[in-house]
């Protein structure tokens, strides 16, 4: 198999990486900081040893890892012939990754961003080669989660989606065809509901315990909305939203103040330790 890329190891990078490696990928992981690839490496060593207690396979550790690389910058991604961005959705950092990725790969790479609310298309207008990038967005936990929704944006070329379909076949995702929309199917929906359950919190109408219990008890969800935004990262919420409000200049997107409060305040949820939740 051809070296995979993995440009981000926070949430979602660490996922798609351990995805790919346990598929028999080799991957170059790579981000900007050392102590960050290492709390990755440490991550993906929990996690494989914790598969099976999560309803997954056994996976070997140290076999996974023997297939990652890691690495401080983009430049070492400069041989991968296919790769996936999964970086926050801040436009202006998401913007300048995709416009170095531009010059360090080469032209027959394909781009694969990862993300939840940023119109692909936009992400393609970065570069000089529109025609190599397409969405994938995975779904948190990667490893747990079979599918995911593919995106092509406006000029994304035929070859592009085909080796893409090939790559998701190959570590077993399927995968949904969506059209290039911000928020595309799943968070067009998911952060109107998270939003909106910050609102209820917010306003002092339910606690974030509450608001949980009445989707699992009367709606058989497995998590809460609140919940669900604390495994995604209450400052992902934060920044998908914005780009919603900002693509569709519609006032149903408005941000909640207190997700604004909580990002501020660094209670971005599971991985921070507190978010609507403490976590030991």
């Amino acid at each position: 198999m051809a070296v995979t890329g993995v440009v981000g190891a926070g949430v979602m990078g660490i996922g798609v990486a351990q995805d790919f490696a346990a598929a028999g990928h080799e991957v170059v992981l790579v981000d900007k900081d050392e102590r960050i690839l290492e709390e990755a490496r440490a991550a993906i060593t929990r996690n494989c040893r914790l598969s099976r207690l999560m309803g997954g396979p056994a996976l070997d550790a140290d076999e996974i890892l023997a297939r990652i690389t890691t690495a401080v910058g983009l430049a070492a991604l400069d041989k991968t012939e296919i790769l996936v961005e999964n970086v926050t959705e801040d436009w202006d950092i998401k913007a300048a990754v995709h416009a170095e990725l531009d010059e360090v790969c080469g032209p027959g790479t394909v781009i694969i961003a990862n993300t939840s609310a940023v119109p692909i298309t936009r992400i393609a207008s970065v570069g000089k080669n529109p025609g190599r990038v397409i969405g994938v967005h995975f779904m948190n936990p990667v490893p747990q989660k079979p599918v995911v929704e593919l995106i092509p944006g406006f000029h994304t070329t035929p070859e592009t989606i085909l080796r893409t379909r090939e790559l998701l076949t190959s570590i077993g995702k399927r995968w949904v065809d969506v059209k290039d929309a911000s928020g595309f199917v799943s968070n067009r929906v998911l952060m109107l509901t998270v939003n909106e359950a910050a609102y209820l919190v917010h306003e002092g109408v339910a606690t974030a315990e509450s608001v949980d219990e009445v989707f699992r008890g009367c709606f058989g969800h497995p998590m809460g909305p609140l919940e669900t935004a604390d495994l995604i990262g209450v400052d992902t919420i934060l920044y998908s939203v914005e780009v919603l409000y900002e693509h569709y200049a519609d006032s149903k997107y408005r941000p909640c103040p207190l997700l604004k409060q909580m990002t501020d305040a660094g209670l971005h949820g599971r991985k921070s330790g507190r978010g609507f939740y403490t976590y030991s």
